[in-house]
């Protein structure tokens, strides 16, 4: 064991400065908001002048191979500095770690401290914004077996660790052809070229109600359902961390209880998001909170899944925006929800799409498994080597 300060050139943090808010320098100035595990983004950069970027330079002197730790926020994100960002600038939200070649190899490092983020969550003070200290980064204790065992541990990191990025890829790669499909079955939802229908969501409506507030005390370990924002997203509902509750005896029960193919969208904070509730769900029995509104549809007449990928389409969301009650805090009444337009093609074609969604939902499910199994392995062998 060592302290990392011990075993690097230099820790030191980024710029306490604010850069000077220029567009298109060649100095980028990156943050927290840029460091993802194993990960460096370029998006949305700050940019410095040609001095400020000489001071910052000379103080930090970003090089390839150098880690990068996030420090404000949410600490503990870690990653390898590639060749064509050496000499970016950093934030103060951001540490530098320069590792002693000699004693620890950077991605070995890299893994080890990733696996302490737990730790150094529940080191980190502030109240506005948690963050650690450079101090208690350098008195991190690491482990140093010889580098040899540490770069058979890298590889075998890496190779789990790239299979998992593969199948995230694989994921990804089958949302955007559910969206292509939409588009070639549809058209540009925003343009509607085919010209279909449009019409206000309240024709496909049959019921409409919004979900309970204050439903604490009746949350349990197990039980029924109690879907809340965090589970509706991208025209789906997950029941990771879902709330368990046992529900009561009451009208207000009744009428939050979801039933098989209603449409559920956000109505407060983040506007717009969509999920179908599926047959499971709704024999399992579920019911919804307050920031969601509960959609029966006409099933006649249009079909849930293409109204949800339709609700959040570009057409969709800038419907949302547009509707949006409040600058301060994002809100949709009953009215608003009515009034949303609704392009709606032949059922037929809703339906076609629908099946398709479904085969590719089958492909997702398998991707899906083998991301879980990988990722549960990579977690055990972190364990294993880090402990």
């Amino acid at each position: 064991m060592a302290k990392l300060g011990d075993i690097c050139f230099q820790i030191t943090d980024g710029s306490h400065n604010p850069p000077a808010g220029i567009e298109n320098s060649k100095h980028l100035m990156l943050s927290s908001k840029n460091i993802n595990d194993d990960e460096i983004t370029t998006t949305a950069p700050r940019f410095l002048t040609d001095e400020q970027f000489d001071i910052e330079n000379k103080r930090t002197n970003v090089l390839s191979g150098d880690l990068l730790m996030t420090i404000v926020g949410t600490v503990g994100r870690v990653a390898v500095v590639p060749e064509m960002l050496a000499g970016i600038c950093l934030q103060r939200s951001v540490a530098v770690i320069k590792p002693n070649p000699t004693i620890i190899n950077n991605r070995y490092l890299m893994y080890q401290l990733q696996s302490m983020r737990k730790f150094l969550e529940s080191e980190a003070r502030g109240v506005a914004q948690k963050g650690i200290y450079l101090k208690q980064v350098g008195d991190l204790s690491v482990i140093t077996p010889p580098l040899d065992e540490q770069y058979r541990v890298v590889d075998t990191l890496d190779h789990i660790s790239g299979l998992i990025h593969i199948y995230q890829q694989q994921l990804t790669k089958l949302d955007e052809l559910i969206k292509a499909r939409f588009v070639e079955m549809f058209g540009d939802p925003k343009l509607n070229p085919y010209r279909f229908p449009c019409n206000s969501l309240s024709t496909y409506i049959t019921f409409l109600t919004s979900g309970s507030r204050g439903w604490s005390q009746y949350f349990t370990d197990s039980g029924e359902y109690f879907i809340t924002i965090k589970n509706v997203k991208n025209c789906k509902i997950t029941l990771q961390d879902v709330q368990y509750v046992a529900p009561p005896d009451n009208a207000e029960a009744k009428r939050t209880k979801v039933q098989k193919n209603d449409l559920l969208i956000s109505i407060t904070a983040d506007l717009g998001r969509t999920g179908v509730v599926t047959e499971e769900i709704a024999n399992h029995g579920a019911y919804i909170n307050q920031h969601l509104t509960c959609i029966r549809l006409k099933d006649e007449q249009v079909n849930p899944l293409y109204v949800a990928y339709y609700m959040e389409s570009d057409a969709g969301k800038e419907q949302f925006t547009a509707k949006n009650q409040s600058a301060v805090k994002a809100g949709l009444n009953f009215n608003a929800i009515n009034s949303l337009k609704l392009m709606a093609p032949p059922l037929s074609l809703q339906n076609q799409f629908a099946d398709f969604v479904a085969e590719v939902d089958k492909s997702k499910v398998e991707v899906q498994k083998a991301l879980d199994q990988t990722q549960l392995l990579f977690d055990s062998l972190m364990q294993q080597y880090f402990g």
